[in-house]
């Protein structure tokens, strides 16, 4: 009897899973813990984003490039 639990402990074949779920486990419980300022900061990130298009594209002749230099 005490052979077959010492076989049983030393037995690997499930760790692989048991080290997935208790990180996964980790992770959620940070995001849980951290929720308001991760939402904070996506939301700062997106408006960013989202707020900030206008100055992506520069009007037509507003470029660096002035037309006598393509000359």
């Amino acid at each position: 009897m005490f052979k077959m639990i010492k076989a049983f402990i030393k037995e690997e074949d499930g760790i692989n899973t048991v080290e997935i779920v208790v990180i996964v486990a980790v992770l959620v419980g940070l995001a849980l813990i951290f929720r308001k300022a991760i939402f904070s900061f996506v939301n700062q990130v997106l408006d960013k984003l989202f707020n900030s298009g206008g100055d992506a594209v520069a009007e037509p002749g507003s470029g660096d490039i002035q037309d006598r230099d393509l000359e």
